[in-house]
């Protein structure tokens, strides 16, 4: 019983709604109205995002690095056994460096397109 009135009020609103959304003025702007300008604002923005980009980028490569340095490491200095862990280890680790990598490389690619546009 509830349910079929909770039911009967959300139709009632919904379509208040919809006849309240149609009835209302659109001003519509065309692209040739708007003239893009560049602030300043905007070129710190830029420059703040970025120096942001560049320090993560740089951070995850040396410590993508760092972490292959170890695991090489382990590597060599391991028993058999050992070195049967640190190649099950070595999987997520390239995973994860090709996501550093990709990430890092598909925002720049995306910060520098936004940047000339």
């Amino acid at each position: 019983m509830k349910l079929n009135k909770a039911i009967k009020i959300l139709t009632t609103v919904t379509l208040v709604l919809m006849l309240i959304m149609t009835a209302t003025n659109v001003f519509a702007i065309t692209p040739k109205d708007v003239t893009p300008s560049a602030t300043q604002a905007d070129n710190d923005i830029q420059a703040f995002g970025g120096k942001i980009l560049s320090a993560i980028t740089t951070t995850g490569i040396v410590l993508s690095v760092i972490v292959l340095a170890v695991i090489g490491i382990k590597y060599m200095l391991g028993s058999a056994e050992e070195k049967a862990e640190y190649k099950k280890t070595l999987m997520p680790y390239i995973v994860g460096a090709g996501l550093i990598f990709g990430a890092s490389t598909i925002a720049t690619i995306v910060y520098n397109f936004m940047k000339n546009a």
